[in-house]
């Protein structure tokens, strides 16, 4: 049964019916009231692709869940409040986000990264981060992470979500170059394909 775009209002009450579909493209578009639609089924020209599943795996291994993806905006008060106070662009927090996780909060994976942002728990410890499943301190101990490596590589987003992906060391290690990692080489582009799509339909308001 497909997601028909509509409110996500009624999307939040109909999703807990819905089986979850790990294997139709996802796309997105923001409305002139600033809410988010999500379907497999688009129905006009303001829609964009936003995840192919048949190629695209979460960076933690996992198959896409257009439920999560449905119900992503309910976190939209958590990245925007995060985004803020990191200083990070909240779309670009949005795209991390759907690349590591697909929204999902319990996500954990085969390397030990957790929730929607997929914080090893080192790196959580050094961001003051007590519950790694908790939307809220995963998020903003992720954005103020994100910062940090923005900071660190000269505000070179390719560099920073690189260093998000392998490890700031990797980078480093490099000469300030992507490394030559399959899954960081596919990462960088897939982060940064979301992110200029979701700002595109900010813009477009």
């Amino acid at each position: 049964m497909p997601i028909r775009p509509t409110s996500l209002l009624v999307l939040s009450l109909l999703l807990p019916a819905l089986p979850a579909v790990a294997a139709t493209k996802i796309y997105t578009f923001i409305d002139a009231q600033g809410v988010r639609h999500y379907t497999d089924v688009p129905d006009n020209h303001r829609y964009r692709l936003l995840i192919n599943p048949d190629r695209d795996l979460t960076a933690g291994g996992e198959h896409y869940d257009s439920a999560l993806l449905a119900k992503s905006a309910l976190y939209d008060p958590i990245i925007e409040r995060a985004a803020a106070a990191a200083a990070v662009e909240p779309n670009l927090l949005r795209a991390v986000i759907v690349v590591e996780s697909g929204f999902n909060s319990r996500a954990v994976s085969k390397r030990g990264a957790v929730g929607l942002m997929q914080l090893m728990p080192a790196t959580a410890r050094r961001f003051g981060v007590l519950d790694l499943y908790d939307p809220r301190q995963n998020v903003r101990a992720g954005a103020v992470y994100l910062k940090f490596l923005i900071d660190r590589f000269g505000h070179d987003l390719r560099l920073a979500l690189a260093a998000y992906n392998a490890g700031e060391e990797a980078v480093t290690r490099n000469g300030g170059q992507i490394p030559p990692y399959s899954e960081t080489q596919a990462y960088v582009p897939r982060v940064l394909g979301i992110y200029h799509r979701l700002a595109e339909q900010a813009r477009a308001i």
